[in-house]
């Protein structure tokens, strides 16, 4: 299997567990909002959203296209922090972390 058939795996597994979290359903954020120059455009979305809307969705694309994959990523310790302080059952927490780790590796390593 490649990278790239790999990382849609993982990405379809990061949808999965959003929506059993119950942390996929929400309206996409206004164009300007996608700007951000801040990390994780912590300013203007909530971290859930810039998972869907931002970082599968750009990894989706470099899927389909079979492009080259970032040099680094490293978003579980985000998704981490995020999930502490929005008080998420420990179960939810590892499930979600585990598998933004696995995408991590995927793109770090390839």
């Amino acid at each position: 299997m490649s990278v790239h058939e790999e990382l849609d795996q993982a990405l379809r597994e990061l949808e999965s567990t959003m929506k059993a979290a119950d942390m996929w359903r929400m309206e996409r954020p206004e164009p300007e909002a996608f700007d951000s120059p801040q990390p994780f455009c912590i300013d203007t979305m909530a971290l859930p959203q810039w998972l869907r809307f931002v970082f599968i969705a750009r990894l989706e694309a470099l899927v389909e296209a079979r492009a080259p994959l970032p040099s680094t990523c490293d978003v579980a310790p985000a998704v981490d922090a995020y999930l502490i302080q929005e008080g998420a059952r420990t179960s939810e927490r590892v499930l979600m972390c585990k598998v933004v780790e696995r995408i991590d590796r995927l793109v770090t390593e390839n």
